[in-house]
């Protein structure tokens, strides 16, 4: 497990001025609030990782324990038991992993890597650690065989030469088998890298190893000479043997496959083209794709199964990638999603020996993991309850929610389960090791994902597990494109029209509000019942940036003095709008045109998300609407707002009505701070914002978040909005590039505070909206009493107050219209801001409103319906007959700097410079067990938190060295110190800033190994053993120990002591002598269960004391005894 530096500040201590924290003089208001939460209460550490493993590259299974181990492109191990038991290790190097062996049943895993290292991993804990490394230095490895209840394991190299090496100790044996003795004079040329090596089911003496070049050599280990030499003229992938030892099958980069009798290496007994189309003239059939493997398995009741991956026909261009299935006179052809990367068949014994008995074939493809059941007709896959479908479509959003209403995963997985596909094998899944953890975590969490084909899953991911409950697909509300001819050329990126940019969901009322790249935004309702809407309800907004400009003669329109009303469109009407300067469609220009299309059919909308409403943003005078950056939503008031790098527009979406429609400028009324210029038309296309990365290979320099000063040229000047586009990466903003703004050179520091000084701002520049809070607070000054109210921020580091005149609730919400009117309230912060909270006099978070979620569908009880919609919970305020010292606070937090604002007085009481050097990506405020904070995590990695209100920082962590846009992007904080982001295009990363948590990770997290004793080995037989045939065994000791083979060349291989054995795992790979010992470990490792398995241990005792070769020891042990004693 990685050690975080973590600096942790001292509390009242005043970090250095870069990140200053300082109480404003004169406000005492924040004496009153008790602070609970020290900085012991934070602790950083990576729980744990879910999803596909990334760019797969090898896989193991255990066939007694059940487990399956894979390995990846970058050095990462994923380890899979029962469905809720999975575990990730990293290799420190980062080199491919390129084959995993387990030592089966004794709770340890040896991987090999492309830098020609090899690791062994002890899984009997909990977080399996590194025992032992062997880094080769003169050769290159290409294969590793280690046979079952052996400890010597051997390796293959590119020169063709064969290294033993112990695994109990890791070292290397004197024992090699060079290339040039093993093929003698059979080959004038070198056979080249060794490709396979396993030993004789039947004889552990006799070694075979396949060569590339197509030669294969049967070994024997004591005469150290070759038995026999088969060669074949096609270059060999991979060798399998029937279980008798006879027969072994190898297969060929010519698509064949050649079946040998051992005793007969002059010519295959057999050559198969499984995909070959035979001439009838009697030649050799065409050949075909290489068959990259295969596994030749046998039943006792019937044919023998042959498996193989590729070998198909040249002329299949275009066909998927196959598995082939061969079972005697029947071949089925299994075609895959992605490419296969490794497969195996898995068996019901361990022992090579024995008749396989497969039942089912497990598959690692580029993307996906398939589980085939050999058993039924038709080879029918198994439902895969791992969480491994994250990238099913790109992720281009994330959204993390602890401590949620506890009825909302039963009502989402209701809804997800009419989802399911049918079809599925009945069985058991085959996969299931391991032991799952214990739940300390009682409270419900839930992941929201949105993607870049338009749709959304919701996924439980209580107590570290993740399992996904339902999918939404929205883009089902607008018309398919039949043909690329029929595309709309009004869309404004170029692929991925649907794709989800921004999710504000409501967990209490289950109001979902998505917003899409197309500038569209959809609200959902949830309902249990199966609904058909005839039409969808639209509505059309023309959000557009005006200035009192020669262009726009009517642009100023808001008064000098806002009042009540004055800015707002209350009519529930059509959406009204600007007026523009001309719609003139005929001379090409387009205008008042959305960039989709709405479906007009009707649309069935089965229980779950159901569609309320669609908004779409329209193309103004042939300059098409700008990409949603950010959203808000209130059940309570019935209100939706969004707005973009034009300004805002709010929604009333149960009067299905357009209230408020501004530009950013004309929201400042007479208080605009800047003296902006007319702004020239827009010229080109905006990008698609970069969204989607589900097949980048390595990560671009462009690719890394920079410090904004990277961004501009050699001096430290550069653009605010730059540094605002990339911050606002985490909420999918993508600005177009000609919105950046030339600062002057000659003002060399970035400060350029929006509280300071009014500053001039280029004719090219906008200010985007950034984000929104609804509340009841103190509007004003003023203000006695509390009112419903929307907080607007923007990219400049403002924040503008909206109120909100409602109607009361009942029959006059549906009819009254709702009054919004700016409030001449303005605050200014260093950076876009991010994120904004309200607190009680007590210091205590205050919600916003929300209404209870109920069932929309229900049948018009009017009555009903009028005490539902009147009982609208609200946020607990001060009423006014309350004394005006019963103060609110603001939380304000920019990408620069945190501020603490007290209200109604509008005096910021704490301020504290987050960074100077980068700049928050993301921010939240969250509640913990025993208090709330504000959580940042940095561009540059780092990741704090601070402390509310007085904002003394807690923690400070350099977590991430480098951050890259997905992780900016979809990086989020929740309650009770849980967070995560997208480490890759395929996984989850979860992490925890609570020191609760890491204390209880380890009683969380699943174990991997459970004691199980290993199945009999198969019975030899009377005959057989009378008259010899059977499995010959071999004492490996005698020929590999040192005292015979003498030691290994110290130059050849360097041993390195692992980081990780617990403590006394001394002998996790000491072989079956080790059996009892180990166990004993693991049992004291999981205390209270070694009584209930002592009898267990004992038969392990006995099973492992049959195998060893201490004769020694059972001689003292019965020496005194007479021999009726026994």
């Amino acid at each position: 497990m990685k050690k975080f530096n973590i600096r942790k500040v001292l509390d009242g201590l005043t970090a250095v001025s870069s990140s200053s924290s300082s109480a404003q003089p004169g406000n005492r208001e924040n004496d009153l609030i008790q602070e609970t939460l020290q900085s012991e209460h934070f602790q950083l550490c990576k729980t744990v990782r879910h999803g596909f493993p990334y760019q797969p590259s090898s896989m193991a299974f255990d066939p007694v324990q059940k487990i399956l181990a894979i390995g990846t492109q970058n050095g990462a191990l994923r380890l899979f038991g029962r469905p809720g038991v999975e575990c990730y290790c990293q290799h420190d190097s980062g080199a491919a992993v390129i084959q995993l062996q387990f030592l089966i049943n004794e709770g340890a895993l040896v991987s090999a890597l492309a830098d020609d290292s090899i690791h062994l991993w002890n899984l009997r804990q909990k977080r399996p650690a590194i025992l032992h490394s062997l880094k080769f230095n003169r050769e290159r490895i290409t294969f590793c065989h280690l046979p079952f209840q052996s400890k010597w394991l051997y390796v293959g190299t590119e020169r063709g030469n064969i290294h033993i090496v112990n695994v109990e100790c890791f070292t290397l044996s004197g024992y090699v088998i060079m290339w040039n003795k093993a093929i003698e004079l059979s080959s004038k040329s070198h056979p080249g890298p060794v490709v396979h090596i396993s030993d004789n089911p039947m004889d552990e003496g006799k070694l075979i190893i396949g060569f590339e070049s197509g030669t294969v050599v049967l070994w024997d280990l004591k005469s150290k000479k070759a038995d026999y030499r088969y060669t074949y003229d096609e270059a060999i992938h991979s060798v399998d043997w029937h279980h008798e030892g006879k027969q072994f099958l190898c297969s060929h980069s010519d698509g064949t496959l050649t079946i040998w009798n051992v005793k007969s290496p002059a010519k295959p007994a057999q050559i198969i083209t499984p995909h070959g189309k035979q001439p009838k003239d009697g030649k050799k059939p065409e050949p075909c794709k290489p068959i990259l493997k295969v596994e030749y398995k046998t039943t006792r009741a019937g044919d023998p199964f042959m498996i193989l991956s590729g070998g198909l026909s040249y002329d299949t261009v275009g066909r998927r990638p196959c598995l082939t299935v061969m079972h005697g006179k029947s071949t089925a052809v299994l075609e895959m999603d992605y490419p296969i990367v490794d497969f195996l068949t898995l068996c019901e014994t361990p022992y090579p020996n024995d008749f396989q008995e497969p039942y089912a074939v497990v598959v690692l493809l580029e993307k996906d993991l398939v589980v085939i059941d050999l058993a039924q007709n038709g080879y029918p896959i198994f439902e895969n309850p791992y969480p491994l479908s994250i990238h099913e479509s790109p992720v281009t959003c994330c959204e993390y929610f602890a401590d949620c209403p506890v009825d909302l995963i039963p009502a989402l997985y209701s809804a997800g389960s009419r989802q399911k596909r049918q079809g599925y094998s009945k069985k058991e899944w085959p996969i299931s090791g391991g032991n799952w953890g214990l739940g300390t975590q009682s409270y419900p969490e839930i992941i929201i994902t949105g993607h870049a084909d338009g749709s959304i899953k919701f996924w439980d991911a209580s107590a570290i597990t993740l399992q996904v409950l339902y999918k939404l697909k929205t883009a089902k509300v607008f018309e398919k494109a039949r043909n690329k001819d029929d595309k709309p050329n009004t869309d404004i990126v170029d692929e991925d029209p649907f794709a989800i940019q921004i999710l504000s969901w409501c967990p209490e009322s289950r109001i979902l509000c998505v917003a899409g790249v197309s500038a569209h935004v959809i609200i959902y309702r949830f309902s249990k019942q199966e609904v058909t809407t005839e039409v969808l309800q639209l509505l059309e907004v023309r959000l557009q940036y005006e200035l009192n400009d020669m262009e726009s003669p009517d642009g100023d329109q808001t008064p000098a003095t806002p009042t009540p009303g004055a800015s707002s469109n209350s009519q529930p009407s059509a959406p009204q709008s600007h007026p523009s300067t001309s719609s003139s469609s005929s001379d090409g220009i387009r205008d008042n045109v959305p960039c989709l299309k709405v479906r007009s059919t009707p649309l069935k909308q089965s229980a779950g998300y159901q569609v309320e409403l669609v908004i779409q943003l329209v193309w103004v005078s042939g300059e098409p609407p700008q990409q949603i950056t950010s959203l808000g939503v209130n059940s309570s008031y019935g209100l939706v707002v969004f707005g973009n790098s034009n300004g805002l527009a709010i929604v009333d979406y149960i009067q299905k009505t357009v209230l408020l429609n501004l530009g950013t400028i004309e929201l400042y009324g007479s208080n605009d701070p800047y003296q902006r210029q007319p702004r020239s038309p827009r010229k080109t296309r905006q990008p698609s914002g970069g969204l989607c990365d589900i097949n980048e290979g390595s990560t671009t320099s462009e690719d890394r978040c920079k410090s904004p000063t990277a961004v501009k040229t050699k001096s430290r000047m550069f653009s605010k909005m730059v540094v605002n586009d990339l911050a606002k990466m985490s909420r999918k903003l993508s600005l177009p590039t000609e919105l950046k703004p030339d600062l002057d050179i000659r003002d060399n520091s970035f400060s350029r505070s929006r509280s300071s000084s009014v500053t001039s701002i280029d004719k090219e520049s906008r200010e985007a909206i950034t984000c929104f809070y609804f509340c009841e607070t103190y509007t004003r000054k003023t203000d006695s009493s509390t009112a419903p109210s929307l907080w607007v921020g923007t990219s400049l580091g403002t924040v503008l107050v909206i109120v909100l005149n409602l109607p009361p609730a009942g029959e006059q919400r549906l009819l009254q219209p709702v009054i919004v009117s700016p409030s001449g309230t303005l605050i200014r912060l260093k950076g876009a801001i991010l994120r904004m909270a309200f607190l009680d006099s007590t210091g205590a978070i205050l919600p916003p409103a929300y209404e209870a979620w109920r069932e929309p569908n229900a049948p018009d009880d009017k009555d009903e319906k009028d005490k539902l919609r009147k009982r609208r919970p609200v946020s607990v305020s001060p009423s006014s007959s309350q004394e005006i010292s019963e103060n609110q606070y603001a939380v304000i937090c920019s990408e620069k700097q945190a501020k603490v604002i007290a209200l109604p007085s509008q005096n910021c009481i704490y301020k504290h410079n987050i960074t100077e050097t980068s700049f928050v990506l993301r921010a939240d405020v969250v509640q913990m067990s025993n208090g709330i904070c504000l959580a940042c995590f940095c561009a540059n990695g780092h990741i704090m938190t601070l402390s509310l209100p007085s904002l003394r920082p807690l923690l400070d962590v350099n977590y991430l060295p480098l951050t890259d846009m997905r992780i900016a992007r979809t990086f989020c904080f929740t309650n009770n110190g849980q967070a995560l982001y997208l480490v890759s295009p395929t996984e989850i990363q979860r992490i925890t800033y609570s020191q609760d948590t890491c204390e209880n990770l380890q009683e969380m997290l699943g174990e991997l190994f459970t004691p199980v004793e290993t199945p009999e080995a198969p019975n030899r037989g009377f005959f057989k053993g009378l008259f010899g045939g059977g499995a010959q065994s071999l004492d490996r000791e005698e020929l590999f120990g040192e005292s015979v083979a003498g030691k290994a060349s110290r130059s050849l291989a360097q041993h390195i002591p692992g980081p990780g054995g617990i403590e006394g795992m001394k002998g996790a790979a000491s072989g079956v002598v080790g059996e009892l010992a180990r166990a004993r470990i693991a049992l004291d490792e999981r205390g209270q269960k070694l009584g209930e398995l002592e009898e267990r241990t004992a038969a392990m005792m006995a099973s492992a004391d049959s195998f060893s070769k201490h004769a020694h020891d059972m001689m003292l042990k019965c020496k005194d005894k007479k021999w009726y004693q026994f």
